[in-house]
């Protein structure tokens, strides 16, 4: 699992021109979430705990001090599985190593509710659609996740 996570102010995911998710203004997170073979739900709660725990709003002194859970962030969930793009032969990406469809939407789905069950609020955009991301990024602080450097096997 692979998670592009931004510090956002606001955002915002367009489909066919419709806002289907958006938070905002106030502090936030846009998170872009991948999913690989192999990958399953007992990842979810690590990643979840891991990202709404991360230290990286200010505190009254301007330094990252605060989580997502300290400062009530609301946070948009993208599925993005162009995470796992192999770009290492010619020009065009490969994508034999992101999770198919049908079993990404259900981690997808589950990682949401971990993510719902803090209280903070969750919104997302619409899974397999093609959608239009908007956003303010706040610093900017863009941060990569992958629970396989996380947490390497038999951690």
């Amino acid at each position: 699992m692979r998670v592009v996570l931004q510090r956002v102010s606001e955002a915002s995911v367009l489909v066919d021109g419709e806002v289907v998710g958006a938070i905002g203004p106030g502090r936030g997170l846009l998170l872009f979430v991948g999913f690989t073979h192999g990958d399953g739900p007992d990842v979810l709660p690590r990643m979840a705990d891991k990202i709404l725990r991360l230290r990286i709003f200010a505190d009254s002194a301007g330094k990252m001090n605060l989580s997502a859970l300290d400062v009530g962030a609301s946070l948009l969930v993208v599925s993005q599985f162009t995470l796992y793009a192999d770009i290492r032969q010619g020009r065009r990406p490969s994508f034999t190593d992101a999770l198919p469809p049908d079993p990404a939407a259900l981690l997808f789905d589950a990682f949401v509710r971990e993510l719902r069950s803090s209280g903070l609020t969750v919104s997302t955009g619409r899974f397999g659609a093609h959608m239009e991301v908007r956003l303010v990024n706040d610093g900017p602080v863009t941060l990569f996740l992958d629970d396989r450097e996380l947490w390497p096997k038999g951690d």
